[in-house]
């Protein structure tokens, strides 16, 4: 997942709970190899590798749920939250903290839009030149589908965290809720809030992990797919809700929004949050200190 991940579980059996650990950590390392499009043998390649063949190319049915869960995305976020973006990862390089210009991004605007994709019965039709890129979901999802499998395997008090998403397996013994501390973005060894979760999940989206500064202006990872150029709204935001993936989403809606529009989002929603703004002011609601 290319983040830090780790995985805690009560059992009395010291044998057994690794057991089961080896059981859930199979179980990510099987999503992150069939949906990273950082792997030139993920399913995610093949399928970019498909674009622009007539016969498309078949997914199955995990695909599609996630292809579903991305299409609800972007209609309730106007089009912001966008998994064919991945064409603009072409142009946008974080690590050389190199811009593009307006002219390169205009050439590749045509080549993202779900809308553009076509579905027919089990089977994908990527347009020429387009690409996924299931980055915003596949985490969330590895997260809650872990979770999953622990409950069906038994556990029943757990939490599975790959990169900063977590997912509850039941609270802690004794009815405990998991505290999770929110990194603040403008001080890497602080917290600015705590969230408590006796079950569901927290998700993260920040600038501040993947960004870069150029003649004083931060470009964050975080792309709007409509303009082909960095959000500039709010600098971080989380959320806890009934699962990762769920959180995940409306942390990341709320970072593509302008300002105002993702702190409405976020406090429309009821679901516990904390978001920071552009001039490093903190909110929320059902977090603690």
């Amino acid at each position: 997942m290319g983040s830090y991940c780790e995985i805690q579980l009560y059992d009395e059996s010291r044998i057994n709970a690794k057991q089961l650990t080896r059981r859930l950590v199979a179980e990510v390392i099987r999503l992150e190899q069939k949906y990273s499009r950082f792997r030139n043998d993920s399913f995610v390649a093949e399928i970019n590798s498909s674009a622009g063949n007539k016969l498309g190319i078949k997914i199955d049915r995990e695909t599609r749920s996630l292809f579903n869960h991305a299409l609800s995305c972007f209609e309730q976020s106007d089009g912001l939250f966008d998994i064919t973006a991945g064409a603009l990862n072409r142009i946008w390089d974080f690590k050389q903290a190199r811009v593009p210009t307006q002219e390169e991004i205009d050439e590749l605007l045509p080549f993202v839009g779900y809308h553009k994709l076509s579905f027919t019965k089990s089977r994908l039709s990527l347009p020429a030149g387009m690409e996924i890129d299931f980055g915003g979901i596949v985490k969330e999802y590895a997260a809650d589908t872990a979770a999953k499998l622990g409950r069906s395997l038994g556990i029943t008090h757990g939490l599975v965290n790959l990169g900063g998403d977590f997912a509850v397996i039941g609270p802690q013994p004794d009815a405990q809720p998991w505290t999770i501390g929110i990194v603040n973005p403008k001080q890497a060894d602080s917290l600015m809030a705590k969230i408590d979760l006796l079950d569901g999940g927290l998700a993260s989206s920040g600038d501040y992990e993947r960004c870069f500064m150029h003649q004083g202006k931060r470009y964050s990872h975080i792309l709007n797919p409509k303009t082909g150029w960095p959000g500039s709204g709010l600098r971080a935001a989380s959320v806890a809700a009934n699962l990762c993936t769920v959180a995940g989403s409306m942390a990341t809606i709320a970072m593509l929004r302008e300002e105002t529009d993702g702190v409405s989002w976020l406090r429309e929603s009821s679901l516990s949050h904390v978001y920071m703004t552009s001039d490093e002011q903190i909110g929320g609601i059902g977090l603690h200190q």
